[in-house]
């Protein structure tokens, strides 16, 4: 059990695991029904409906992304390899699974949080990335850190941060590389040709109305999803959305929660911050906001802070330092 949790949490969690609803994991398997489902439902309806089934398809997309997050955390099965089966199909094209369950995983290393040299999925550069990236270049990364800049330039910085560092894992020569790049662009092209050919959707229209948007309104859960800060606890952010988007990224935008219990499934998160929210919110540092509404009023256009880490110094990379993941590599 998590030993930032007290006694009572303690309990409670426990409590919560015995379950039927925890037991059968049946709102997750729910979930996996509805979304491969719907996703055959919405792309087999293209030939009467059209262009209306792609606001919904965009959903389900950023939802199979959420339902992958969950995957990784050991739902709905204990048998990992059979959870990893469920994942694998790429309804978003861009990422092959196995690169996010990796870099996620590791991303979970609580004392790396933020640190771009050692967390895959920070947002922020060290001093001696930053120093290489020219005026449009920084341009480009201020603007990220915004909400209107996230979602329009978003996706391209994820794309190219994650296809330089794969481009480098290979020149050094690691054979996984290839293995999962093969695999996920056969899988693409054959998800293509069944939407076109079977389906009668174009395949650029999957690929720029739906697989795209679905991208960028992704990236929206994991902007401001976390910041630098000496205490752990106070880089994970408490978003209290209680729309739609906190359904789309099954409550993982009570974001603490999940980094103290990454156990714990979607459905009980909720209950769990609820039960203990002022101590979490207090273990945050006020780290928090009262829905996406309230992230986009104050920042929409302003940057939440800036892309360099406070504490990254300006100095080149030591050899060792050169195999580490680099920053704006993947949206998650």
């Amino acid at each position: 059990m998590n030993v930032y949790l007290d006694r009572r949490q303690r309990y409670f969690v426990k409590l919560l695991r015995r379950t039927f609803t925890a037991r059968s994991e049946w709102p997750t398997w729910a979930l996996l029904i509805g979304v491969y489902g719907g996703w055959l439902a919405l792309v087999s309806a293209w030939s009467w409906a059209g262009y209306w089934v792609l606001p919904p398809l965009v959903l389900v997309l950023v939802l199979q992304q959420s339902l992958q997050h969950e995957l990784i955390h050991g739902h709905p099965t204990r048998w990992q390899w059979l959870n990893g089966l469920l994942a694998y199909p790429p309804l978003g094209l861009w990422f092959p699974y196995p690169l996010y369950r990796d870099s996620h995983l590791q991303h979970h290393q609580r004392e790396h949080l933020t640190d771009p040299q050692r967390d895959p999925e920070s947002r922020y550069l060290d001093g001696e990335l930053w120093e290489r990236r020219g005026p449009l270049g920084r341009g480009l990364l201020w603007l990220d850190k915004t909400l209107a800049g996230r979602l329009l330039m978003g996706p391209i910085l994820a794309l190219h941060g994650t296809l330089c560092q794969e481009v480098r894992r290979w020149r050094r020569g690691e054979p996984a590389v290839l293995q999962t790049w093969t695999l996920h662009l056969a899988l693409i092209a054959l998800l293509l040709f069944g939407v076109q050919r079977l389906a009668g959707m174009p395949a650029v229209v999957y690929v720029l109305g739906a697989a795209w948007p679905a991208l960028a309104l992704a990236l929206v859960r994991s902007f401001y999803e976390h910041r630098p800060a000496q205490d752990p606890a106070q880089r994970c952010v408490l978003n209290e959305s209680r729309g739609p988007l906190r359904l789309l990224f099954l409550n993982n935008s009570l974001h603490l929660v999940h980094h103290d219990l990454p156990g714990l499934p979607w459905y009980q998160i909720p209950r769990v911050y609820r039960a203990r929210r002022k101590a979490y919110q207090a273990r945050s540092g006020q780290f928090v906001f009262a829905g996406y509404r309230d992230l986009a009023r104050r920042f929409a256009w302003r940057p939440v802070d800036a892309p360099l880490h406070p504490a990254a110094p300006i100095t080149p990379r030591a050899a060792e330092d050169q195999q580490r993941p680099c920053a704006y590599c993947l949206p998650w």
